[in-house]
């Protein structure tokens, strides 16, 4: 099923911000891990938790993507 120039443009919007979520979360990963080598545990616990938001909103922005492909036009 082919779909309509601006559901592909949403799809890829959804598909892009998420990629950039993912992306963050690998860099603040890496951000956190030397905070704590640091001994800054409790920044790098607040940037765990940021890390945690970012993931989940990841998942649902993938997750509305693949539904735009599904629904009907």
């Amino acid at each position: 099923m082919e779909l309509s120039k601006p559901r592909q443009g949403l799809k890829r919007d959804l598909q892009g911000i998420a990629s950039d979520l993912k992306w963050s979360a690998v860099e603040l990963t890496r951000i956190a891990e030397r905070l704590s080598s640091a001994g800054n545990d409790s920044d790098a616990q607040a940037i765990y938790r940021m890390i945690t938001v970012f993931q989940s909103d990841e998942t649902r922005l993938q997750s509305h993507a693949a539904e735009i492909a599904r629904a009907p036009t």
